[in-house]
């Protein structure tokens, strides 16, 4: 029996297998609302075999986009544009995920393929907010600092994005801690410089993740599982690592959370990362033993006996697929036939399984 397809079960919900699609940014939505492209993006992904589907990053706000371009669940109308989505996933017998976002200071920024880099106010933009008002980048706006007063705002946009997620049927949420957005750069003493109760400390800076936590597992049904991505650390020393990681992850757990999806980096543009094969999957399996909650492992992770390897070690829980899953959305239908594992193929593919 192949590890890399037993089923997992969080809470209510049981995943066919222990591949997951990341949820990877399409740059396609209009106004924060998806379109058809997300419907046969994601639509494919399940019908290829995945046992979990997660729909990119979508914010909670509308300053909390990455990009003018980035899908939302800050309006019913943005989840009613989902629910079909959701459903057809389900239907293809995945588990349809969304990941809820807020870019804080990488916000505004253009699509990959025209430069990515920041869209002026004037131009479509809008001014990003932060922990501090620090630049990520020499060529990024200097961001507004959040008050304090306004964080619990933040928090009831997290939590209103996972009611809506709720109604638009998806069967998991995913917060977005990591790359450098804006939870992660309350977490990060590289871009955290507050002086109040949500910075300076480890406590503090970990304040603001924890009241998100709390809210979207209060507002999510108590049958679904709650994930949380994190990066797991900064790649740049005094930055955040893997110690902080674990009393983290440890407190995630104690808040509801169900899985943390570990990765790495985005913070600072200086940061070097060793990219190399499941160059962060170390980050899973620490994580996993040492604060004793799910993990999944991501990051060049290409080939089916890798993952197989990954799960059936207890490094991790279930994996992420990002780029692999863009290159081959029947990535796990060829991984079964590779591992020996016997798995369904959908009824109008049949005729080519064999």
């Amino acid at each position: 029996m192949s590890a890399l397809f037993t089923p997992l079960r969080l809470r209510e919900v049981t995943l066919r297998n222990r591949i997951a699609v990341s949820p990877m940014c399409q740059y396609s939505a209009r106004e924060g609302v998806p379109t058809s492209w997300h419907l046969v993006h994601l639509g494919s992904r399940a019908v290829g075999g995945a046992g979990l589907v997660i729909a990119e990053a979508s914010a909670v706000s509308a300053e909390g986009r990455i990009s003018p371009d980035d899908s939302g669940l800050w309006t019913d109308a943005q989840a009613e544009a989902w629910a079909p989505i959701a459903r057809f996933v389900a239907d293809q017998g995945a588990s349809p995920g969304i990941q809820l976002a807020h870019a804080g200071r990488k916000a505004s920024t253009d699509a990959p393929w025209r430069g990515g880099r920041p869209v002026a106010e004037g131009a479509g933009g809008w001014r990003p907010v932060a922990p501090s008002a620090l630049r990520f980048a020499d060529d990024y706006p200097l961001p507004r600092e959040l008050a304090t007063d306004e964080l619990g705002g933040v928090v009831g946009a997290f939590r209103d994005a996972a009611r809506r997620a709720e109604q638009a049927g998806f069967q998991l949420v995913e917060i977005h801690m990591a790359h450098g957005y804006l939870l992660h750069q309350f977490l990060s003493p590289l871009t955290n410089r507050r002086t109040d109760g949500y910075g300076g400390s480890l406590e503090n800076r970990m304040r603001l993740a924890l009241e998100v936590a709390r809210a979207v597992r209060e507002a999510f049904p108590v049958e679904r599982p709650v994930f949380a991505r994190i990066s797991a650390t900064d790649w740049v020393e005094g930055g955040w690592d893997l110690e902080q990681s674990v009393a983290l992850a440890r407190a995630l757990g104690e808040n509801g959370v169900d899985v943390v999806d570990c990765s790495s980096g985005g913070a600072v543009p200086q940061a070097k990362v060793p990219l190399g094969p499941g160059y962060q999957v170390p980050f899973a399996a620490a994580i996993r033993e040492r604060a004793g909650i799910a993990t999944g492992a991501v990051g060049l992770i290409t080939e089916p006996e890798q993952a197989e390897a990954i799960v059936a070690s207890g490094q991790a829980d279930l994996v992420l697929f990002a780029r692999e899953m863009l290159r081959d959305p029947y990535w796990p239908l060829h991984a079964a036939r590779a591992l020996g594992a016997d798995v369904g193929w959908p009824v109008q593919y049949l005729r080519a399984r064999s």
